[in-house]
């Protein structure tokens, strides 16, 4: 279970013990937390792991100057490294930052990899099982591998068409399209683990974790039909968080390693994973004409700039120009 968060004990005085229970204590996304833990980690290695409180403003700009100028990461990352000390010495330590004075990262943006409709295809093509429909979903819905693998029966809405996306990035939620031709799949999905549920209740099983303590709200909730996951895991495990033993979603892992598989039998050398199908998703519709706020809605993009960069990726093809070579 790669996004379940593993207990920490309440009486650590460990300093990144701490600041976890601190984390989740304003219930912030378990990948934020993993991101903001990694570079605060980093930074106490960078200065010779001294204890951040004895640390300041001179020793976050040596560290975020050291990430652009000697470490040369994208821009994105470097602002990412300074979310996470910011989070630290103002909201952690109460500590105000004020004004940094470092050197901006100035390696461009990379504009992302995209798949075209028939490499998307042919990818889709050698892939089967859990795996098939999640990917189909990437590319057709435009989610993050890690949203595929947490749908559960409810998010669903087969007969309006739309899938809701709970608990993404910023914990936000959204809409999104579902794809016609996927509907029979995904029936077909429903079915089959509503019927394994009804075995695993049988078994004395059939609860699923819920989130914000829906659990201890509504008790009865984790055993009902919607909200048991779409992709579910073959065998019961383990709950770290309650210890109790249930069957979870479908490890993100094995769609990538799936994906990744697929990818090479299809003779596609580009950079490319999971991830490029939200990217195809996104440029497949700018290609179609659709309007960039309704794909920045459906992307779940807080700013538009994050979306303009599909814009980029379509002009570079799309724009019907052609090389003088080619004229007659």
């Amino acid at each position: 279970m790669d996004d379940v968060r593993h207990p920490i004990s309440t009486h650590s005085t460990r300093f990144m013990d701490r600041f976890r229970r601190f984390i989740r204590a304003r219930a912030l996304a378990y990948k934020t937390e993993k991101t903001y833990c990694y570079w605060v980690l980093y930074y106490i290695r960078f200065n010779h792991k001294r204890n951040p409180e004895e640390l300041g403003s001179s020793e976050i700009e040596a560290f975020l100057q050291h990430l652009g100028a000697e470490k040369n990461v994208a821009p994105n990352t470097q602002k990412t490294a300074l979310n996470a000390l910011v989070f630290l010495y103002e909201k952690f330590l109460g500590h105000e930052v004020g004004v940094l004075n470092f050197k901006s990262s100035t390696r461009p943006r990379q504009l992302p990899a995209v798949f075209s409709h028939e490499e998307a295809q042919k990818v889709i093509s050698h892939l089967n099982g859990a795996a098939w429909l999640a990917t189909s979903l990437m590319y057709g819905s435009g989610l993050r591998v890690s949203e595929a693998t947490r749908l559960r029966v409810q998010d669903m809405e087969i007969e309006a068409g739309y899938i809701v996306v709970r608990e993404a990035k910023g914990m936000k939620s959204r809409r999104t399209l579902l794809p016609e031709s996927l509907k029979p799949r995904l029936q077909k999905q429903i079915d089959y683990v509503l019927a394994q549920h009804a075995i695993d209740k049988a078994k004395g099983y059939g609860s699923v974790y819920l989130p914000f303590a829906l659990e201890r709200k509504y008790p009865h909730a984790s055993t009902e039909p919607g909200w048991q996951y779409l992709f579910p895991a073959a065998n019961y495990s383990v709950d770290p968080r309650s210890g109790i033993k249930r069957r979870h979603h479908i490890g993100e892992r094995m769609i990538q390693r799936a994906v990744k598989s697929a990818i090479g039998k299809s003779g596609i050398f580009k950079k490319s994973g999971c991830h490029t199908f939200r990217h195809s998703f996104a440029t497949r519709l700018l290609e179609q004409g659709t309007d960039l706020r309704n794909i920045q809605e459906m992307m779940g993009h807080n700013d538009i700039s994050t979306t303009q960069i599909y814009t980029h990726v379509v002009g570079l093809h799309q724009r019907g120009i052609k090389s003088p070579v080619d004229l007659n």
